[in-house]
Formats: C-alpha cells, structure tokens, sequence
C-alpha cells in the first residue's frame, strides 16, 4: 500500500498572494489592455512594481488594483521593449505586501512551480495555477513592435499561464519569485507551455530603468534577411542554391559608416557567425548580438561568393537595433 500525503502549496501561495497587482492601462482614459505585476521593492516611502512592457506599452496612465480591492494610480519608471520589462511606482503606504525574490538559477526541472495572475478577465483576478518547471533556458523566438524578430532565453513551465498572467510572478515552493510570466506559446496542437523571464534577468533591466540609465543595444547597421526566406526572392535563390546555403542571415545594405561598413561587410554577404556562435537567423544574430555591449569587438564569420571569410566588427550605438 502507498499513502500520498500533498499538503498542496497555500502557505507558498500566501507569501506572494498580497504582492500581486492587476494592472490596466489606459490612452486617454480608455483601457487599452490589463496584466498582472507585484511588489518587489520597497525604498524609503516608495513602492516598485514589475510587469511587462507589452501589458503597458502603448499607454500614458496606468492603474493598479490590490487584493484589498484599492485601486492605485502609478507613476511610470521606465519600460524597455526588448527585456519586456517595465518598472511602476506607488506610494509605501498603499501596498499591502513585497513578494520575496528567489532565484532561477537555483532550480531544477521537475521542481513545483506556481503563478498568480489575472488571466482573460478581471474577474479571474488572483487566479493560481500550479505545475513544475518544465524546462530552463529555452530559447524563444517573439515579435517585438517595430524592432522584428527576437530570441528570450526563458524558463519553461507547465502551470497554466494566459493573456492577462502576463506580468505576473511564477514562483518556487517556498513562495519565492523565480521568473516573470511573459510568454505563451499558442498552437492548436501546443497545450501546457508557458514561458517566464528569469527574475535575475529582469531586475538587472529593472535596476536600470530604476536609475533612468539608457538602455542601448550594440548595433552592426545592416538590414538583413533570413536565409530561408530568401530562397522566395529571386535575386537571391540561384546564389543561395548554387552555393548549398541553408542558414544564415543575408546583408541586404549596409549603412554609410556603420560598424559593419567599416568592417568591410557588404550586401549579398551571408552571416552565420557571431564569434563561436552560429547565425541561424535574423532572430538568432540579434540574440547574440546583443549579449554585447557597445564597444566591443565581435568576429564575424561570413560567405561571399561561396567563400567563408572573417571580419572584426567594433559594435557601434545607435536607436537602430541591428
């Protein structure tokens, strides 16, 4: 005979519950969207507040409600696309409780994990849903406003996670917040994949949004376009089959006096290194591109004419973010 004993995880629950926020966000007095947030700093009178930039992109005031049913206008710290982070502030005396910070490095697959969010409607408000950590470092590949294809290295999990989660905590057993919901993979034959920022990752992008630091992205100045889909464009499908190209990101131009300009990168050239890392798409070069920082010098592997070459690129700065 065996006896299970699960005490299910409400005292876990009870840590974080009081720290989450519903967030709405309005342009000109209309709500344009809603998520989820929590409390996860305190400093002197003030309060501070993580969610998601896409749950308050697009709007210029934005109100948070608490489990005590007080509804709170916020003050916009900053917001960063790329991270999908944004950071609100409120008064110390309006909150309720601050959420206890884990860490994501810490975890093991197969470890419970819950999250606490606002999904499909407000009047799912504070729903829990729990399951275990699927999955860490998965790389995601997202649409970002305006600035194409992206790749998140993100935490995977198999606790329900809908639309207006986003924003809202995951967290471990002990109540502890791991990862910031972000993500759902959406496909009719796709069921229980959600996907959270590791909390590390964000609060470094937190912290400089706290500190009103710009957040710039090294750039090379090219626009580009992935390998595969070139094979549709016919200035590019009889050298792509001549050559065996599968992979890689084509240079379609190159800015005047880029960084890739100097470097000697021209059109047609076909990118599928970034130092030791392969160049698989567009996505893909931003991602390791981006692990960079402005200054610094990356070796770039490419194909020109059928041969592989190398250049030295010193990544430039720029509000392009290419």
């Amino acid at each position: 005979n065996v006896t299970i004993t699960d005490n299910g995880i409400a005292e876990a629950v009870e840590k974080v519950y009081d720290a989450v926020v519903v967030v709405a966000t309005y342009a000109d007095e209309k709500m344009i969207s809603s998520g989820t947030g929590f409390v996860y700093k305190v400093n002197n009178n003030d309060a501070y507040i993580l969610t998601n930039n896409h749950v308050i992109e697009g709007g210029n005031s934005v109100n948070v409600t608490f489990t005590n049913g007080n509804v709170i206008n916020t003050e916009i710290i900053g917001a960063d696309a790329l991270s999908d982070i944004a950071v609100l502030k409120v008064k110390k005396s309006d909150i309720i409780s601050v959420a206890e910070i884990g860490k994501s490095d810490n975890l093991r697959v197969g470890d419970t994990s819950f999250a606490v969010g606002a999904p499909l409607d407000s009047i799912y408000s504070w729903t829990v849903t729990r399951g275990i950590i699927s999955g860490k470092d998965r790389m995601v590949e997202v649409k970002l406003n305006n600035n194409g294809d992206y790749v998140m290295k993100v935490l995977q999990t198999d606790a329900a996670i809908n639309s207006g989660n986003s924003g809202g905590p995951l967290c471990n057993a002990n109540g502890q917040v791991v990862g910031i919901t972000s993500l759902k993979l959406v496909a009719e034959s796709v069921e229980g994949m959600g996907f959270a920022i590791p909390i590390e990752v964000a609060l470094s992008y937190a912290e400089k949004l706290e500190n009103k630091e710009k957040i710039t992205q090294p750039y090379l100045g090219v626009s580009m376009v992935n390998v595969m889909d070139a094979y549709y464009y016919p200035e590019y499908s009889s050298l792509l089959k001549e050559y065996k190209i599968t992979k890689g990101v084509i240079i379609v131009s190159t800015e005047k006096g880029s960084p890739a300009a100097k470097a000697g990168l021209a059109s047609d050239d076909i990118i599928i290194k970034i130092n030791d890392d392969e160049v698989t798409s567009v996505a893909y070069l931003r991602y390791y591109l981006y692990n960079y920082g402005v200054g610094d010098k990356v070796e770039i592997t490419y194909i020109r004419k059928g041969k592989t070459l190398k250049t030295t690129v010193t990544l430039g700065s720029n509000s392009k973010t290419y």
